[in-house]
């Protein structure tokens, strides 16, 4: 079939935005056999971000990847759904964020409707780090495509990563490597590996000691906790002082020492 072929003008319009309005909720409700009932048997799917194209065979395993496992994804629509004739276009934008990165994939897409259903998608997105500069790094496509992860599946994968350390608390374990992560979180090294330093921007270990501070200071500000402060950096998994004085200063901009201080808490040190 061609696109010649489509029912295309201001007639069609009703017809395709009130299709591509229900494919949209089933996204937003994680509807997944919602969504797979909305495509065309011919569907083609077009991923320009992995530089994939899916058939219908293939999108029940890849949409079922790339919506959220629980409510709460950050998408947010930067304009409302456009139809013109058989086509509509929709325009996002993913955030994802772990540790102290924040991302967004700006995305968007043309979506092709026939005989009521969705016969066509061509879906873009450009990372774009805090400060809104979109990222240039032409390395990203293919190392992505390597990995088969689209935005939405990043964004998921990152919630995941969060929930994860926030549950299982595995910082705690001053031995903690990628290796046992990837084995209990269900992800393999190179995915962690790749959200971590090429779309948040920051390696492993930045990562799990953002999770210990974090930890230390929520019992730092506790005053039931008695603990000293070179204490509570061992039992939050740190297991160097030097690397948490490090890691404190970077968070905080002061010494832990100043910190006390400042916040007109007990001495600990």
């Amino acid at each position: 079939m061609t696109s010649t072929t489509l029912p295309d003008g201001p007639g069609q319009t009703p017809l395709t935005a009130d299709t591509v309005m229900r494919y949209h909720l089933c996204w937003k409700h994680r509807d997944l056999d919602g969504v797979i009932a909305l495509y065309h048997p011919e569907v083609q799917y077009h991923d320009f971000f992995q530089d994939r194209v899916l058939g219908f065979d293939e999108l029940r395993d890849y949409v079922r990847a790339c919506l959220p496992h629980e409510a709460g994804e950050d998408i947010v629509h930067s304009d409302r759904i456009r139809v013109d004739g058989c086509t509509a276009f929709i325009q996002y934008q993913v955030t994802v964020q772990g540790g102290d990165g924040l991302v967004a994939f700006q995305s968007s897409e043309a979506i092709t409707v026939k005989d009521g259903l969705i016969w066509r998608v061509n879906e873009y997105a450009t990372l774009v780090r805090q400060g809104g500069k979109a990222n240039q790094n032409s390395g990203l496509r293919p190392a992505t495509s390597r990995l088969g992860l689209s935005p939405r599946q990043l964004s998921t994968m990152a919630q995941d990563l969060e929930h994860y350390f926030h549950n299982r608390r595995p910082y705690l374990d001053p031995e903690l490597d990628l290796q046992q992560v990837a084995d209990e979180s269900g992800y393999s090294r190179n995915q962690i590996s790749y959200l971590l330093n090429q779309v948040l921007g920051q390696s492993f270990y930045r990562y799990v000691n953002q999770a210990r501070l974090q930890h230390l200071m929520a019992n730092l500000n506790d005053e039931r906790v008695e603990a000293t402060i070179d204490e509570l950096a061992f039992n939050a998994g740190f297991n160097s002082l030097s690397a948490f004085y490090k890691a404190f200063r970077e968070h905080t901009g002061v010494t832990p020492k100043a910190y006390l201080k400042q916040n007109s808490l007990r001495a600990r040190t």
